[in-house]
């Protein structure tokens, strides 16, 4: 039938029981199967772990500027590691830290989740942030989205270049 039809026999699964066999033009075939690895490949990303550094009397402009920049990165899909550098006697009082590092979680909760507790590291106290979304899913949303920004942009152009008189 295949040579009727000036095709391939293809096996497209040989470990079932009975074997699936296809009739189709093998080359259209594995063109396809390259395609479709090539675009997992490009939707594959990787998570990056962006940092964040605060000091431990931090002012509250500063401190939202910080907030917003790892709001940013999560919803990037990317994890934050959220620093605390200590100095001199602000050493003595890691409770303060803590207390600060709580309060960036909940203020990005809904980005977020801890993945690990507040931590001293030498002179630092550090906590990681787990983005909601991961990264191929941001990745995904991000790309719909400018393609529906093209789209809307389009139509107002071809809106805009239609007879006046009309």
């Amino acid at each position: 039938m295949a040579a009727d039809a000036d095709l391939d026999l293809v096996e497209v699964a040989p470990n079932s029981k009975p074997p699936v066999a296809k009739i189709m033009d093998f080359g259209k075939f594995k063109y396809e199967a390259a395609q479709k690895q090539k675009e997992a490949r490009r939707n594959q990303a990787n998570t990056v772990l962006k940092e964040v550094r605060f000091r431990l009397k931090i002012d509250k402009h500063d401190y939202e500027t910080k907030t917003k920049r790892a709001v940013g990165f999560l919803a990037q899909g990317d994890k934050v590691k959220a620093m605390i550098l200590f100095r001199g006697r602000e050493q003595s009082r890691p409770e303060m830290g803590v207390r600060l590092l709580q309060q960036f979680a909940e203020d990005i909760a809904e980005f977020g989740t801890v993945e690990s507790r507040p931590r001293i590291d030498g002179r630092n106290m550090v906590m990681v942030i787990t983005p909601v979304k991961n990264k191929s899913e941001a990745k995904a949303e991000l790309n719909a989205r400018r393609a529906e920004e093209k789209a809307i942009r389009k139509a107002d152009k071809a809106a805009g270049s239609a007879p006046a008189g009309e």
